[in-house]
């Protein structure tokens, strides 16, 4: 059985990431998205939410869970008997970035491996920092983040103004 983790701080989920998630769940039997506890950044949204939002975007998709998690990928990989970590490319700009993240965590763990996915090209250009953007500004966010995180987002800068 293949299990695989797939880490990030999905503040909030977009499309682009909700296609990586239902593509790596095709090629593995069980996948774990690991929603990071990143000190170095300042969420939008709590970890309870993120959560939930991907929880709700993913619930039609049966071998996918959902779990916080703080420190090193490679230890969330181990403690769940994962042996793949997904990272998702966007653009060659990604590339060098998650290579030496990749090479870094194996060498933590040579036995855990990173499994990257190129991003749909609809996608290409997405990132939670433009929905985040885009949304703030009140433009139409429906074609870039599930409907769930649409509704959120939408609702959560209506009660900042």
């Amino acid at each position: 059985m293949v299990k695989a983790v797939y880490p990030g701080s999905f503040d909030p989920v977009t499309c682009g990431h909700v296609d990586i998630i239902r593509r790596a769940a095709r090629v593995v039997d069980e996948l774990i998205i690991g929603v990071l506890v990143n000190s170095a950044k300042q969420p939008m949204f709590s970890m309870d939410e993120r959560c939930s939002m991907i929880e709700e975007a993913v619930k039609d998709i049966s071998n996918v869970k959902v779990e916080a998690f703080e420190g090193l990928t490679v230890n969330f990989a181990k403690k769940h008997g994962a042996s793949v970590i997904i990272r998702g490319l966007r653009a060659v700009t990604d590339f060098e970035n998650e290579m030496q993240l990749a090479q870094t965590n194996h060498s933590i763990d040579n036995d855990i491996d990173t499994l990257f996915f190129t991003t749909s090209l609809e996608y290409a250009f997405l990132s939670s920092t433009i929905v985040k953007e885009i949304a703030c500004y009140g433009s139409d966010i429906t074609n870039l983040v599930p409907d769930n995180v649409a509704a959120k987002l939408k609702k959560k800068f209506k009660d900042n103004k």
